[in-house]
């Protein structure tokens, strides 16, 4: 498939996709091309047609992918093929007659409030950088439900303390204001205090060396963290971000404002946090109502 090279400029310079999407896309893509070439002897986009898709996801399935990971696989293909059909490239799109597996709905794993409240209430050792760091890094990602990635990249320059929000750079480069509460507010004043004293950055969050944080050590803090206060086998900062969500649903927040929030493109990607809110409403029933039974 000789416009590889061409699509993935297309999705980086133009789509302004993240390095780690284009990188996934091309993956797809290149996997795509070697199944062709070894099964069909095919090396021409205008030659692909659904027969072949469907063959490549057989021959995924036999290979232990699951359903979540061969969706994306073939997003990626449906999104080259659109565009290659776009440009005149193909006269039949062969994704048309594609249909991706259906991937089985599994709820979000998420920490119990009590154990958050647990670890809330402990107060890290005062003025001792790395305690207090760790802290926050837990604290911003409970309480505004912002990704990893988002975490990372917050700059001293996106918060307004004043206002109490944030700006965070988000998927597809979209930005977006998340409110905070005081008492994070005063958290990170205490934290700008202690880190000053020691670094110079312009990012709000800092290695022990004063670096920018980087993806697995903000894991490894939040693993740390929440090890002393939960027994859950799930700790991740994507857990945090689960929690938050399905945390506001039970205390009756509004779908729309929790996918704001968040930063979804779309309500199906938020709608997922009711379903834990229902659950937990059917407990309250069974409990409570005398015809529950």
């Amino acid at each position: 498939m000789k416009e590889i090279e061409k699509f993935r400029k297309y999705i980086q310079f133009e789509k302004r996709y993240s390095t780690h999407t284009v990188t996934s896309y091309i993956n797809d893509l290149l996997q795509f091309n070697t199944f062709l070439l070894s099964n069909f002897s095919i090396a021409e986009e205008s030659m692909v047609r659904h027969t072949h898709v469907r063959s490549w996801m057989v021959y995924l399935m036999q290979d232990s992918y699951n359903a979540k990971s061969i969706n994306r696989k073939i997003s990626t293909l449906k999104s080259y093929f659109k565009y290659l059909k776009k440009l005149d490239i193909v006269r039949l799109n062969p994704m048309s007659k594609v249909i991706a597996p259906k991937i089985p709905k599994r709820l979000p794993k998420v920490i119990r409030e009590d154990a958050l409240d647990t670890l809330f209430a402990s107060k890290p050792e005062e003025n001792e950088f790395k305690s207090v760091r760790n802290h926050l890094v837990i604290d911003l990602l409970y309480s505004t439900g912002m990704r990893r990635s988002e975490l990372i990249g917050i700059k001293l320059k996106d918060l307004d303390l004043i206002k109490g929000q944030i700006k965070v750079l988000g998927k597809g480069n979209k930005e977006r204001i998340i409110p905070i509460g005081e008492k994070l507010v005063l958290q990170i004043r205490e934290y700008l205090e202690i880190r000053q004293m020691e670094y110079s950055s312009d990012y709000l969050l800092v290695s022990d060396k004063g670096k920018r944080l980087y993806p697995k050590l903000v894991y490894n803090i939040v693993k740390n963290e929440l090890s002393k206060f939960s027994t859950s086998p799930h700790k991740s900062p994507h857990v945090l971000r689960h929690s938050f969500a399905t945390h506001m649903a039970n205390k009756g927040a509004e779908l729309n404002s929790i996918k704001e929030i968040l930063g979804h493109a779309n309500l199906s990607a938020t709608e997922i946090y009711m379903h834990n809110s229902i659950d937990r409403l059917k407990s309250v029933y069974k409990g409570a109502h005398p015809k529950s039974n």
